[in-house]
């Protein structure tokens, strides 16, 4: 009974310790949100939860529809004013997503918040750095099977897109949007990670976020 105690204690403690160390902040604010190794601090759709996995110091997403929601410690994973960055790479013909002002929900599309896509080759037009369907960017600005910076930046209404530090997208949400009883809009929330469907395999790592003031 004593060893399964200190066990369960020790186990406590490591998680404890592994918390801590994705939510302690940089100099200038950013916070990593993914420790390279677990999902924790994430939870996974009840859909297809095997579509998500790690390998090599990255989230690989792979699979049938599903979507990885953040559920940990930093600002209680409620964002209003915020910027998000990841390394992305995509394979040829994939299609992914993150979104912003979200909530988790168990299965389907997510119905908060907005979707910034992923998507160098795939058939669907909308290309990386689109506000989905609200402002979508048709250029494309890397290739697949490279890793690039995708780094979204929400403040009030206004949402910008990067792209290797490039702008490539900035969205102003207008009255009509923000006043709908939609919850397609800006509000707050947290962010999520999609899985699209079975022919897609993306990968994301050094996932990092920072609060910034409302």
């Amino acid at each position: 009974m004593r060893t399964t105690s200190i066990r369960f204690s020790a186990a406590v403690l490591l998680l404890g310790l592994c918390i801590s160390f994705i939510s302690r902040p940089t100099a200038d604010g950013w916070v990593s949100i993914f420790d390279g190794k677990t999902l924790t601090g994430w939870k996974l759709t009840d859909e297809s939860p095997s579509t998500f996995s790690v390998q090599d110091g990255a989230i690989v997403v792979a699979g049938p529809r599903a979507h990885l929601f953040y559920e940990g410690p930093v600002n209680n994973h409620n964002f209003k004013n915020f910027e998000w960055k990841a390394q992305v790479k995509t394979t040829p013909g994939s299609n992914s997503g993150m979104f912003i002002h979200t909530a988790y929900q168990p299965s389907g599309w997510p119905s908060k918040g907005y979707e910034i896509q992923v998507n160098q080759s795939h058939t669907d037009w909308r290309k990386t750095g689109s506000v989905y369907g609200l402002q979508d960017v048709k250029e494309v600005f890397v290739k697949d099977d490279e890793w690039y910076t995708e780094h979204i930046i929400v403040q009030g209404k206004k949402v910008i897109i990067k792209i290797n530090d490039k702008i490539i997208n900035d969205y102003t949400e207008p009255d009509s949007v923000s006043n709908a009883s939609s919850t397609k809009k800006l509000s707050s929330g947290t962010i999520a990670l999609q899985g699209h469907d079975p022919k897609s395999k993306v990968y994301f790592k050094d996932i990092m976020i920072k609060v910034l003031p409302d």
